[in-house]
């Protein structure tokens, strides 16, 4: 039953399908309403093991009652049991017949007539050169198509229309679709993290003067405003854009917002408890406005379908943070100077200093004594 589970990668790329997997035990001679409505039954090396007695319900529950589209029956062909080594009698223990081409066609041909469908055959499986025809597959299969709607009162009147449950359920699972919105929420977000930590990046790397073709995007708030002006020509652009245009254009609209806001780092004030005003330098972010992700990154735009939607769907999400009027993503960057502190605190070397001189205080007092 383990095996019928979602694997790593239906989470990690789930699609808009919808898929629902439910394992049942039962008889196929018994009839259970909830096996009704599919377009496809496969029997797979099953009616060998029956009674001729048995076969007649089965043909009965899975072409009368069940009545999917399409039906794949496959069963042993003892024709080609002589070119099987060592083999005397049946196939297997359990096997209660083992037919003939003509067996196999026989009954269904009569399962056609009964129940208006139609069947090709064909099998797997094939001789020796030279003796296919003689003998046929090793495997012989008759697949069924359904010709003819069946009358609805036929379908849904009488004794068929009683909520039958001789089936026992024995595992259900949903997959990880898109349409539940949890999951839409999660993967949108992943991607708007993946893209703006790569677009600070390419910031980063031109602001450092490694010049990187990339993106250019604002430092402050303030800014995004002029951004989302410069994008409206790209944004209409777009809408026709695909490939090689694609990434043109977002040269092109990366060149108009980095010209709408760079600008120096801004200084905030506030009082202290001794009525004292100080200043502090804020913590320099990049503002990735939300019309650039939206625009320039396939995924981000299929999922969220319009750029009003990303903003909904992004609000409120812990893991992203946007800007005051919403409009755009935040992403911190780390000051170098903070980052040499931490690692220099976090070397332990610090606390090494500090006991060293501590002792030498102490050698020093025993030297005063």
């Amino acid at each position: 039953m383990h095996g019928l589970a979602p694997l790593s990668t239906d989470y990690l790329q789930p699609t808009y399908d919808q898929l629902r997997i439910e394992l049942y035990q039962g008889s196929v001679t018994q009839k259970d309403v909830r096996l009704r409505g599919f377009d496809l039954v496969t029997c797979v090396e099953l009616i060998e093991h029956l009674t001729l007695v048995d076969v007649e319900g089965f043909s009965e529950v899975v072409f009368g009652y069940m009545n999917p589209v399409t039906v794949i029956v496959s069963t042993p062909n003892s024709e080609f049991n002589p070119l099987l080594p060592g083999l005397t009698g049946f196939r297997h223990s359990d096997h209660k017949f083992e037919w003939t081409r003509a067996e196999f066609q026989s009954w269904a041909l009569k399962v056609c007539l009964d129940y208006s469908y139609e069947v090709e055959f064909t099998g797997v499986g094939e001789a020796p050169p030279g003796q296919q025809q003689s003998v046929g597959y090793c495997t012989q299969i008759g697949v069924f198509h359904r010709i003819m709607e069946r009358d609805g009162c036929n379908m849904l009147c009488g004794d068929d229309n009683e909520d039958l449950f001789s089936y026992t359920l024995l595992y259900t699972v949903n997959y990880p679709s898109l349409r539940d919105n949890n999951i839409l929420r999660r993967v949108l977000v992943s991607e708007v993290l993946y893209w703006t930590e790569r677009l600070k990046t390419r910031w980063m790397e031109e602001n450092t003067g490694e010049r990187d073709d990339g993106f250019t995007f604002c430092q402050t708030e303030g800014a995004v405003e002029g951004c989302l002006r410069a994008l409206e020509p790209c944004m209409e652009m777009e809408q026709t854009a695909s490939g090689e245009e694609r990434e043109h254009l977002m040269e092109h609209c990366v060149g108009a917002m980095s010209e709408a806001h760079e600008g120096p780092d801004e200084e905030a004030s506030w009082t202290n408890t001794q009525g004292n005003q100080e200043s502090y330098k804020p913590r320099r972010c990049v503002s990735v406005p939300l019309a650039v992700l939206w625009s320039c990154c396939p995924k981000i735009g299929t999922l969220s379908g319009s750029l009003s939607n990303l903003r909904h769907l992004l609000m409120g999400e812990p893991e992203v943070k946007l800007s005051k009027d919403g409009s755009a993503v935040l992403v911190q960057v780390k000051d170098t100077v903070e980052e040499d502190q931490t690692d220099w605190d976090d070397s332990g070397y610090a606390e090494a200093c500090l006991c060293s001189h501590s002792a030498e205080q102490e050698e020093d007092w025993e030297a005063n004594d």
